[in-house]
């Protein structure tokens, strides 16, 4: 099955972000898949869950999440790493889901991998793991001064 595209080359790898976390938060698959790379091998992990490899993999495991609907989740306290084609940022996402007792948060601590193609800036790589209120708390060092 083909991949969809997005409709114009996107400006920053923080665009391409931003549509994959709207994708997330409507369940909307199509959507979400048009922000990967055409490379074959693009990847993913969901937390707690093994390497899933290429774009039909991908989307069937998303196809799975969003079985149980959308995935609110939000990105958080960003830390950016960019070069002239690639980035890298480092994501702490506050996910909120209604189970039986109400409203429940909990926090993912996610890495997201973009390159910038002929088709502008695409996702490669998604590698999110369990995170803790704890994972909030950074643990930075801090930055050298040079004399």
């Amino acid at each position: 099955m083909p991949r969809p595209k997005a409709t114009a080359p996107l400006a920053s790898a923080d665009e391409i972000e931003q549509q994959f976390y709207e994708a997330l938060q409507r369940g909307d698959i199509d959507r979400l898949m048009a922000v990967w790379s055409d490379d074959d091998e693009i990847s993913c992990v969901h937390p707690g869950g093994p390497r899933v490899v290429g774009a039909a993999a991908i989307r069937s495991a998303f196809e799975a999440i969003f079985a149980n609907g959308a995935i609110n989740a939000r990105p958080e306290k960003v830390r950016r790493l960019q070069t002239l084609a690639c980035a890298v940022h480092s994501v702490l996402e506050h996910i909120q889901i209604m189970s039986t007792e109400g409203p429940q948060s909990a926090w993912v601590v996610a890495t997201n991998v973009y390159v910038q193609t002929a088709q502008g800036w695409r996702l490669v790589a998604h590698h999110a793991s369990p995170g803790t209120p704890r994972a909030v708390q950074e643990i930075v060092e801090a930055a050298s001064v040079l004399h």
